[in-house]
């Protein structure tokens, strides 16, 4: 019977981590583990949440992994080898104390102090947490950053991450059934490649860079077409290349994004995902929305007003950015694997050199310039479901971008 058994193995319920813990605990070495008599007293900080001065000897108050908080034990610094973790909750009592404009004078800290540095330290978990998240879901190069030094808010509630545009009920996006025959889509187009044979123009010039007038669609190559990945005309296509972080505003707007990278002028940033939904439910919700004070609702009019793109709750990164009268980012409408002038793809490209730190914004209410019959139709394509022109009447709600040329009100 013993025989039978050699071979014979189970799944452990509890992780890596909580096995190294139960070692410890009970004084077993196991070098699977990585638990021996050298570390067999180490234990992990999670994080710090209180300080005091004894004698000239600083002490931390540490929560332990994976330890309840009635387990916090008060260390002296000299055991400490968390070292971020302490230059952390340095850095966040020095901030707390300027703002409460206190100093450090006494043995131990304010009872207020203290608890706001705990409630820092969960926060920033909750935050680290939804970081890895983000970037274990995206599926595009640029990598997401989440910080927030304004308050004590963690990540959104009800928000799904999202690559792609989530069809809602009764919504079928349908795959383009023709491609181009181009060797070389940028240098010879057959035909004028994909655009030319929805007679447009090829949009992008060799570096990448859009050539067209905001106004103009965008037509890419597509999964039918004879060219490979790196053709130049696949840019939308390839999504986030540039590191961006979502970050809490100082000044009421909630969270914003900014560009870790500088951004030439003409340059794909991302595009505008949530779920499609017809104008009927956009309806609906918009009037839920209201009353929460804020709306995702995007009118996809490229033709005729039938769907619109909610990004409440399924999104991506532009989920996160703010409304600026003076913006940054310029909205295009393209198509790729589906046609149907209905449902455009939503792109945001640059519309100047970006320094790497700032905001990213696009207008709420962008005009563009209507010389050509398209653009006009465009014009609500361009806006946030409860602008000026669009069927979903809305609240009157202020602007708070700040710039000089600023309209005072969204819309």
């Amino acid at each position: 019977m013993a025989e039978n058994l050699k071979g014979c193995s189970v799944p452990c319920k509890v992780s890596w981590d909580q096995l190294q813990i139960r070692c410890r605990q009970e004084k077993v070495s196991c070098k699977v583990l990585g638990v021996s008599k050298n570390n067999i007293n180490d234990y992990e900080v999670e994080y710090l949440c209180d300080y005091k001065r004894m004698k000239a000897v600083e002490f931390y108050l540490v929560k332990w992994k994976d330890y309840p908080e009635s387990e916090n034990t008060w260390e002296p610094r000299k055991n400490l080898k968390c070292f971020k973790l302490l230059r952390l909750f340095q850095q966040d009592m020095e901030v707390e104390l300027r703002r409460r404009k206190k100093r450090l004078g006494g043995k131990r800290l304010d009872p207020g102090v203290a608890s706001y540095l705990a409630q820092r330290a969960k926060q920033r978990q909750r935050l680290e947490r939804w970081e890895a998240h983000l970037n274990a879901t995206r599926n595009h190069k640029g990598r997401i950053f989440v910080r927030n030094d304004a308050d004590l808010e963690g990540p959104p509630r009800d928000f799904t991450y999202i690559n792609n545009y989530k069809a809602g009920d009764g919504i079928v996006l349908t795959e383009v059934a023709v491609g181009c025959e181009c060797a070389d889509c940028l240098a010879e187009p057959v035909s004028g490649c994909c655009a030319g044979a929805s007679l447009h123009r090829f949009a992008y010039n060799d570096r990448g860079q859009v050539k067209l007038r905001a106004g103009l669609p965008i037509y890419e190559c597509n999964s039918r077409c004879r060219c490979g990945a790196d053709c130049p005309n696949r840019v939308v296509q390839r999504g986030i290349q540039y590191d961006l972080c979502i970050f809490k505003t100082q000044n009421g707007r909630g969270w914003g994004v900014r560009t870790m990278e500088h951004i030439r002028k003409n340059c794909f940033v991302m595009e505008y995902v949530g779920e499609i939904i017809t104008t009927e439910e956009a309806e609906k919700r918009g009037h839920i929305y209201d009353r929460q004070g804020a709306t995702y609702l995007f009118d996809l009019d490229y033709v005729e007003d039938v769907y619109t793109v909610d990004a409440a709750h399924y999104g991506n990164i532009s989920h996160f950015v703010n409304h600026s009268c003076n913006p940054n980012l310029q909205v295009y409408n393209v198509f790729i694997d589906n046609l149907d002038e209905r449902l455009p793809r939503i792109a945001f490209f640059s519309t100047r050199p970006i320094r790497a730190g700032e905001e990213l914004t696009f207008d709420y209410k962008m005009q563009i310039d209507p010389v050509d019959a398209e653009s006009t139709r465009m014009d609500s394509n361009f806006s946030l479901a409860g602008l000026t022109g669009s069927p979903k009447k809305r609240i009157r709600v202020e602007c708070k971008c700040g710039v000089e040329s600023c309209r005072k009100y969204l819309f």
